[in-house]
């Protein structure tokens, strides 16, 4: 007895054997189909426990038939497949009433257990939005597979009110991705106002937030309205939470657990109707064992955990965030410059420490400062040239990798032999051919005891672990 009937509609045929076999094999019957007319004939005759279905079909979009999907069969899910891997993919499946988006290529695990989630769970309609397409003000940048990841959770948070934490380091864009939360879930039509604690005089972030009563304490001289207020029937964004003092984190928690809060020197509680969306670049739960931040504030704000990387975590999307970066400042005013592929792998093997930011900076000085149309990979060594050390060359950074390590090694020998630096995939090689040897040349000097190795190496222990085992490193340990 099948566990389901699924409708497959993509226009490649190595797609769809594909997912014949994974889900007849999952016990499923699997009927499939190469365009959108036979598939809406399908679900038209009320064939079908749950599709699957490409965006891009020679006859129609997959965007123009989930609406009449939906309202014809509410509670038939769909999945939808794109290789157009942008955030606004992913917002218009959830839009339009998809049970979920999967980029492609997609991993056929996932995807059982995606279908096997759909079919398990109680039908409910899904209410599909209206919202006409923006794509002049497309907020998120990437098709790396951790960028595919938030823009699906971000894709099912949109219809909800429930509070976010956003955790990441400086520059990776976490009001950004707070403002896209707004910007295009259901209280788009509120205000969006921004605070970020770390900016204000510890003193002054209670009546910054709660607003005060005239005459609540000196140089109060008339009522002040509070962020809070004014973010009413829309979204607050907290910014560096982990920087709020602990009397404004008692008022906060008050908020969250009860919905009301006062005015600094007022009796009257006030109902808040706001969405908070937090925000920070450092290790709560390090600052709760400190005693600095509350831990039952923190329960409360870490409903849905939301960690951006790193621009050093998906260096793929350089090239994509470079271009979209030259082409904005170039609608503020400043020349339009194009970038040829030896610069973008330049880019490509720089570790961003500024992040997006650090990017974004970067595609500003080049349209303001160099002359020519092309940005080359002599313009981009010129402008990443890292400062003299100002240590011994032989030690390792400070919580530097070893990858970073070896690289800069590397990096310095071409340097100093006035050598230009190999092709990409060489460079990489001559890494990874260093990387191996003195891995393993250590672990024998140290007798395979890895705590040793990794304080010679300067490594943490976890990640020499994770070398050993990415390289195929044998551990042999010796007694005595």
């Amino acid at each position: 007895m099948p566990a389901g009937s699924i409708l497959v509609a993509d226009d490649d045929a190595a797609i769809r054997t594909v997912l014949n076999q994974a889900l007849s094999r999952a016990g499923y019957e699997v009927r499939s189909t190469s365009n959108a007319a036979t598939l809406w004939r399908w679900i038209s005759q009320g064939d079908g426990d749950l599709v699957i279905t490409d965006v891009i079909m020679p006859d129609e979009s997959a965007f123009d038939l989930l609406p009449r999907i939906k309202k014809l069969r509410p509670d038939l899910p769909v999945l939808v497949m794109s290789a157009q891997n942008t955030f606004m993919t992913a917002i218009r499946a959830s839009e339009r009433g998809a049970y979920e988006y999967l980029p492609k290529p997609f991993d056929l695990k996932e995807l059982i257990a995606i279908v096997g989630r759909a079919l398990s769970e109680p039908k409910q309609r899904k209410p599909v939005a209206d919202k006409p397409d923006d794509f002049d003000s497309i907020p998120l940048i990437g098709r790396s597979p951790a960028m595919q990841e938030i823009y699906r959770v971000l894709a099912r948070l949109m219809q909800t009110d429930l509070t976010v934490m956003i955790s990441g380091e400086s520059g990776t864009g976490k009001e950004l991705v707070a403002r896209a939360l707004h910007d295009y879930g259901k209280r788009r039509s509120g205000p969006f106002v921004a605070v970020n604690m770390a900016a204000i005089p510890r003193d002054l972030i209670e009546s910054e937030l709660f607003g005060h009563e005239k005459g609540a304490f000196t140089g109060a001289n008339s009522r002040s309205v509070g962020r809070f207020e004014q973010a009413e029937g829309g979204t607050l964004f907290l910014d560096e939470i982990g920087d709020m003092p602990m009397e404004a984190q008692t008022r906060l928690l008050r908020v969250l657990q009860q919905g009301e809060y006062t005015t600094v020197g007022g009796r009257t509680p006030i109902k808040a109707d706001v969405r908070i969306v937090a925000a920070t670049n450092k290790d709560l739960r390090i600052l709760i064992q400190q005693g600095l931040f509350r831990e039952d504030l923190f329960f409360r704000l870490n409903v849905v955990p939301l960690r951006l990387p790193p621009l050093r975590e998906r260096l793929e999307d350089v090239p994509d965030l470079t271009r979209h970066f030259l082409t904005m400042v170039a609608r503020e005013g400043l020349p339009l410059k194009q970038i040829d592929q030896a610069a973008l792998d330049r880019l490509k093997r720089y570790r961003w420490p500024g992040n997006v930011r650090e990017l974004e900076n970067l595609a500003r000085r080049l349209a303001a400062l160099y002359p020519q149309d092309m940005i080359t990979a002599s313009v981009i060594d010129a402008e990443l040239a890292p400062p003299a050390p100002s240590h011994d060359a032989d030690e390792p950074h400070p919580n530097e990798g070893l990858s970073e390590a070896v690289e800069r090694h590397v990096t310095a020998y071409f340097a100093s032999c006035g050598e230009a630096l190999p092709p990409p995939g060489l460079y990489h090689r001559i890494l990874r051919e260093i990387e191996q040897p003195l891995l393993s040349v250590t672990l024998a000097a140290t007798r395979g005891n890895q705590i040793r190795a990794a304080d010679l190496l300067g490594l943490n222990r976890n990640t020499l672990r994770k070398k050993i085992r990415d390289l195929d490193i044998q551990v042999f340990r010796t007694s005595g």
